[in-house]
Parts: C-alpha cells; sequence; structure tokens
C-alpha cells in the first residue's frame, strides 16, 4: 500500500529526517509516535506530497509519487487528512461541508452525495446536526464531521494528525471512538497521537520517530513494554512520570489534583488509586508547608511514576531543609489523623536525608 524509501526532508541546513525506510501494509493502522519536533507532522505532509521531500521516494500502490508528471491531485482523492484543527467551511452547514468536495471534485450528483452524506453522519453519530453550522457545535463534533468529510471522498489512506489535541478529555473520547470504528472497517490509516493508551489499543504497528527519522518500529507490545533502544526506553519511561514542583504557599492544589487525575486516567487508574494518591500527596505538603516553610517559600518537588508490571504507583518526594520525615513523626490525636492514614496507605516508604535536601520514597 505505502513504501517509503530513502526518504530525507529538510528546511535549509536543518534535516527533519534522512533516509527514512519503512511500509505500511493495506488494512494497516500505524501510530506515530515521538517527542514534539521530531518531524512527524513533516513527515505526513511528505506522504501526501504537500511537503516535496529533498529525495527518496514515495510508493502508494506501487506508482511512485515522487516522479515528476504525476497528477498529485489524483493521488491525494486517494487520502484523507484530519488536522489537529478541524478546518471546516464556517459559511456552510454541516451538509454542505461534506459535500463539497464530492460534488465538485468528483462530480457526483447532490441527492447522490447528501445520501452519502448522511451514511456518514450517521457512522460518526451526529446524523441530527446536518443542517448545523461549526459555530452551533462543539469542537469533539467539529473534529468528527471533518473526519465524515475526508471519508465522503471514499480514500485508500486515512492520514490522522493529532486529531484531539485541541480537545477537552470528554471530547477526545468522542473521536477516538470514531477512529476505533475506522480500524473495523479496514481503512489504511496513520495517526499522529499523544495518546498513548489509545496507540497500544487501536495499532498494528507502532512508529517510533526522534530526531532524524523512524527510530524504532514494532508491535505496540515491543515498544510499549519492551523497547529496544536507548531513545524509545527514555520516551516510554518519561510517559510514565508525572512531575510538579511546589515554590509558594498559595500554589493552586485544585489545578494539581487536576494533573494528577488526568496522569492516573492515562494508565486507567481505579477511582480508588486516584483518590489514594492525591490524598497522599496534599496530606503530605500541607504538612511539609506547616512544618518545614513557616518562614520561607516552599520548594518542594514530587514525581508519580506508574508500573505496567505491577499496575502500581510510586511517589518520589524531594524538598529542602532540616532533616525532617513527616511519616515518623506523628503524633496521636485528632489533627494527626491524616498522617496517620496515609502511613498506614504505604505499602513501602523511605525517607533520605543529604546535604540539606530531604527526599522520601513511597510505594502505594
Amino acid at each position: 500500500m505505502i513504501k517509503i524509501k530513502g526518504l530525507t526532508k529538510r528546511f535549509g541546513n536543518l534535516t527533519i529526517f534522512e533516509n527514512v525506510n519503512v511500509q505500511v501494509n493495506k488494512g494497516e493502522c500505524i501510530a506515530l509516535i515521538g517527542p514534539s519536533g521530531a518531524g512527524k507532522s513533516v513527515f505526513f505532509r511528505s506522504i501526501a506530497m504537500l511537503e516535496r521531500p529533498d529525495s527518496g521516494n514515495i510508493y502508494i500502490n506501487d506508482q511512485d509519487i515522487t516522479q515528476k508528471g504525476i497528477d498529485l491531485n489524483q493521488v491525494r482523492q486517494k487520502m484523507g487528512m484530519v488536522y489537529q484543527g478541524f478546518h471546516l467551511f464556517s459559511h456552510l452547514n454541516v451538509l454542505d461541508n461534506i459535500t463539497l468536495a464530492p460534488r465538485k471534485v468528483k462530480k457526483q450528483d447532490r441527492e447522490f452525495a447528501e445520501t452519502k452524506a448522511m451514511e456518514l453522519l450517521n457512522l460518526v453519530g451526529l446524523e441530527d446536526k446536518a443542517s448545523f453550522y461549526p459555530s452551533q457545535l462543539s469542537g469533539g463534533q467539529q473534529q468528527r464531521i471533518a473526519i465524515a468529510r475526508s471519508l465522503a471522498m471514499e480514500p485508500e489512506i486515512m492520514l490522522f494528525d493529532e486529531p484531539t489535541s485541541a480537545l477537552d478529555p470528554t471530547m477526545t473520547c468522542e473521536v477516538l471512538s470514531i477512529i476505533r470504528k475506522l480500524t473495523k472497517m479496514g481503512i489504511t490509516m496513520l495517526i499522529i497521537t499523544h495518546e498513548m493508551n489509545f496507540a497500544k489499543e487501536v495499532s498494528d504497528r507502532i512508529f517510533y520517530m526522534d530526531i532524524g527519522g523512524i527510530y524504532e518500529e514494532g508491535t505496540p507490545s515491543e515498544i510499549f513494554d519492551k523497547p529496544k533502544k536507548e531513545k524509545t526506553k527514555a520516551f516510554i519511561r518519561k510517559l510514565k512520570l508525572f512531575n510538579f514542583r511546589i515554590d509558594s504557599k498559595s500554589f493552586d492544589m485544585v489545578a494539581m489534583n487536576a494533573q494528577i487525575e488526568v496522569f492516573c486516567q492515562k494508565y486507567n487508574l481505579g477511582s480508588k488509586q486516584v483518590y489514594n494518591v492525591r490524598l497522599f500527596l496534599e496530606e503530605l505538603i500541607v504538612e511539609l508547608i506547616k512544618t518545614c516553610y513557616t518562614n520561607s517559600p516552599p520548594d518542594i518537588g514530587f514525581t508519580i511514576e506508574y508500573s505496567d508490571e505491577t499496575n502500581g504507583i510510586v511517589i518520589y518526594l524531594s524538598y529542602n531543609g532540616p532533616d525532617f520525615n513527616p511519616l515518623n513523626n506523628i503524633s496521636s490525636g485528632f489533627d494527626n489523623l491524616g498522617m496517620l492514614l496515609i502511613k498506614r496507605m504505604a505499602h513501602k516508604y523511605d525517607h533520605l536525608f543529604e546535604n540539606g535536601c530531604n527526599s522520601i520514597i513511597i510505594n502505594l
């Protein structure tokens, strides 16, 4: 279906990727992951020849689309692209947004195009929004319409460039559920995503892209559970870490808890686990600020690490000041019920004091 040989793209003296050699089979779903700035979007734009590569070849169904004389407009009709932004025509309603390209490019008559459009609206669960305008829709609904619009051209290949990055968690779930449906329809798909659980669930293979090109590829299990190369290992490990720093007594604990919850949701942690992590950190931070930072701003940092193997959480907490372990300095009494509770919650904890810095490692 797609064969890429020796693909290189530069902007001036900056090499985005070099000598990329990959193949995507018909009906495969490929997730493209990697750090920001690695060239994932440029790679997609090169596949669609929206960016002309400096060297190398791209074959679609054995046709080299990098050769001179190729009708790129005809090639692109075989590809549907869904971007981070929705790019709907604001002056057209949903039905006209979907039918515009089939009528103008494929010369379909209006009745046939509208019948197909309604089928696609049913697929994305928005058949009741046909007469609505984009401004009347939520972000998730607009992205679902953008997917329907791409499918209206009956593409053989779908390219999704971070289709959920502009959406909140609820809307993200809406869009991902539609993409799951498409994987069952046998459409060849490449998806740039930061939703790692989703990538693991729907993809046949993962391409990990780092500076310079496709650094490692493999099945979801190989990439997420047993990566072979160092950069991939570092990237996967970093995904499972959440870092936070507190340098003011008036820090926003609500915002902190919201970010912790989003992190925990990535790994489908149960509500009890999420509650325990939040309670543990709230009690410890309040105790440290009260005890160690009465006359100075706090200097507290913590890292939450999730382990796939144990489905467990480890918290690394660090804070400057005198040698002080809040979990070993708990007196009885009503005021210390919170600290007593979290101490019992910990499966294991260790405290270290060195060079004016305290560190606690807690296993939950």
